[in-house]
């Protein structure tokens, strides 16, 4: 589905992603993991066309998105739960979820196992919280509600991949576990998804493979179960 291939980029004249190639495969979820700072947001913003790569390629359904705009992206079947949430602090949860809605899903029910598309009954089914709260204001919820509204919204997009930068920063343990529960839900339902999160045990339990950068390079690559029974492993590219 997602096809990355000897990807370079930066910022001016800073460098740094050096031909990174990974792939996604129909219904995986990968993990993007390595200390702060080794290129895991920088990766995640080529993709979605917010840092145009100064080489390399990114293709995904077929479809060449390399140097592409946000929209493009997005109208590709790419839905991005950025880092820090991004909710629109002025609208409601139900305003926040629509100005993301799409028709895409009908037609695409077979890429996610059958599922049928998104809809606001199905985010409110997903997430009980914000059908509570749909009137609210996004600026009045807690951290966690944000994290599923900016979820539900990126859902709102009938995704075919469905990338999670940062997925529970910041968060109290039990939503970060409520979060991973509606995660486990989604790829039980056939989503794919690429999850970039700093919590090995959580992301071992969801991820299939991880890629474990190290300054703009795959320093590992592997079932993410390996990497939980290697601490050396874990110690020498994650712990700080």
């Amino acid at each position: 589905m997602l096809n990355v291939s000897m990807l370079e980029a930066g910022y001016g004249a800073a460098q740094v992603l050096f031909g990174l190639s990974f792939a996604i495969a129909p219904g995986e979820t990968l993990a993007l993991m390595g200390r702060n700072g080794m290129g895991k947001t920088t990766t995640v913003r080529a993709v979605m066309g917010l840092l145009r790569p100064s080489g390399g390629t990114i293709r995904f359904a077929g479809t060449d998105l390399t140097g592409t705009r946000p929209h493009r992206a997005a109208q590709a079947g790419i839905g991005l739960v950025p880092e820090g949430r991004q909710v629109f602090p002025t609208l409601s949860v139900e305003e926040n979820l629509l100005v993301a809605a799409t028709d895409r899903g009908a037609d695409r029910g077979a890429d996610r196992g059958g599922a049928a598309g998104w809809t606001l009954s199905r985010v409110y089914a997903l997430f009980p919280r914000l059908a509570e709260r749909r009137r609210q204001r996004g600026a009045l919820l807690s951290g966690g509600e944000q994290q599923m509204l900016a979820i539900g919204r990126a859902l709102m997009l009938n995704p075919r991949l469905l990338i999670l930068d940062e997925a529970t920063e910041g968060l109290a343990p039990l939503v970060r576990a409520e979060i991973y529960t509606c995660l486990a839900a989604l790829k039980q339902a056939g989503q794919s998804i690429l999850l970039i999160d700093k919590h090995l045990a959580a992301v071992s339990r969801l991820a299939d493979r991880v890629v474990v950068l190290e300054k703009g390079r795959i320093a590992w690559e592997g079932p993410a179960a390996s990497l939980v029974a290697d601490p050396a492993l874990v110690a020498r590219h994650l712990h700080v």
